[in-house]
């Protein structure tokens, strides 16, 4: 039989029990025949506990030791499953990030992976031992320091692993038995579904859903990896992600809409008064670059003809805001603009289907469903596959709520189940 890779959530190893059920499923995986490489993610909390420390000592902590401080999470999940496989007859190994052979760019707190040199994994697996591995960590390049991933970073670390070491699927547990037409939390009539196209999962990830990172799914599609996405607290048989279904589980033709995902993490940031001229958004979102700041959607408005100008609206990390918002105010003699506007109370919606761009109607249905619920819209971002919109973080879950049932997404049965609370 192959390698698997499995990783295995923050809500899967909460607390000894739940290790010891964790080290079970990977003991049945490898008396099943197979090579068995694992990645945790931190105990239960672990991470925001870190984090809150941190905040304590130091209001602005400096990246390097930061990183230093939150991969320690990491690290007892990995001795303390290590132990419990042991415990059960079986050889384990632990490792961190680094001794993966994990290696990143020197950005802290949101590096990237640049390559995996997993000669020590190897050496471990033709020992005949089950690997366990660190999440959410690396080294970097060129100064040799530990640096995270970022939030969920240890999704990319698993589907990395599996790709450098030529695994036949990278399994990831969590604590919903698969991925969801919306968030089960928001909507109790989600409908599970069996299988997902990279292209539809990439979309939705990046729109707020939260059971897979983005950066994972895009680093699986880009080497073909298939991703197996299951509960560790049920043996349901999950939902595959992958280029084409599995055999034997061939539609006829893809569904229309994959999803509704919304996410609560953004704000939103308006330039007002731009000149109406060329390079000024340019100027703009150079400076967000050079800030290394991320953006999602864009609206600039029909400059205004008695004076010239216009606005420009963006949404970024709320994480981001404050830096965002300096950097601008720093800018302002060279760009010109009158004032800038911040507003964290937002939220985005966003429809999800490779079978939109050939079925008319989608849209109408959308924002009609949005209009029956009552929900203002402040933003429109549309690609071939995806609609999003920005409304008021109030209007978020009837918004989802509404759009899910205008599409026929909803299940007959409250099939929706979130074990561990936190969807992860």
């Amino acid at each position: 039989m192959g390698l698997v890779v499995q990783k295995y959530g923050g809500s899967s190893v909460a607390d000894a029990e739940g290790i010891k059920r964790v080290a079970r499923r990977i003991v049945d995986t490898k008396k099943a025949g197979h090579r068995v490489v694992v990645v945790v993610s931190a105990m239960g909390d672990t991470t925001d506990e870190l984090i809150d420390l941190a905040e304590q000592v130091s209001p602005i902590p400096s990246g390097r030791e930061f990183d230093m401080l939150l991969t320690a999470g990491e690290r007892i999940s990995m001795a303390l499953l290590a132990m419990a496989i042991k415990n059960l007859g079986h050889e384990a190994q632990s490792f961190t990030g680094s001794q993966a052979g994990v290696i990143t760019d020197s950005v802290h707190n949101k590096a990237r992976i640049i390559d995996v040199t997993p000669g020590r994994i190897r050496t471990a697996l033709d020992e005949g031992n089950i690997a366990i591995v660190a999440g959410f960590q690396g080294v970097s390049q060129d100064k040799k320091d530990i640096t995270t991933l970022g939030r969920g970073g240890s999704d990319t670390t698993a589907v990395a692993l599996a790709a450098a070491l030529d695994a036949e699927v990278c399994e990831i547990y969590t604590d919903v038995d698969g991925v969801f037409t919306a968030d089960p939390r928001v909507v109790k009539k989600a409908r599970k579904m069996d299988w997902i196209a990279f292209e539809d999962m990439l979309e939705l990830a990046s729109s707020g859903s939260k059971v897979l990172l983005h950066r994972c799914v895009e680093y699986a599609r880009r080497y073909n990896i298939p991703i197996h996405v299951r509960s560790s607290f049920s043996g349901l048989p999950g939902t595959w992600v992958s280029n084409e279904p599995p055999e034997g589980d061939r539609p006829m033709e893809q569904a229309i809409i994959s999803g509704v995902s919304h996410d609560t993490s953004e704000a939103k940031i308006t330039v007002v008064g731009v000149p109406d001229k060329p390079g000024e958004a340019a100027t703009i979102f150079r400076t967000i670059a050079d800030a290394e700041i991320n953006i999602d959607m864009v609206v600039q408005n029909v400059s205004a003809a008695a004076t010239a100008l216009t606005d420009i609206s963006f949404t970024l990390p709320k994480s981001e805001g404050h830096k965002a918002m300096e950097a601008l105010t720093k800018a302002q003699p060279v760009i010109g603009f009158d004032s800038l506007r911040y507003d964290d109370q937002i939220g985005k919606i966003s429809l999800v289907g490779a079978g939109m761009k050939t079925n008319p109607g989608v849209t109408a249905t959308f924002f009609e469903a949005l209009s029956n619920a009552g929900v203002n819209i402040e933003l429109i971002s549309t690609s071939e596959i995806r609609i999003s919109v920005v409304t008021r973080i109030d209007d978020v879950k009837p918004a989802v709520q509404a759009v899910h049932s205008a599409f026929g997404l909803d299940s007959d049965t409250d099939e929706a189940v979130v074990y561990g609370g936190t969807g992860r």
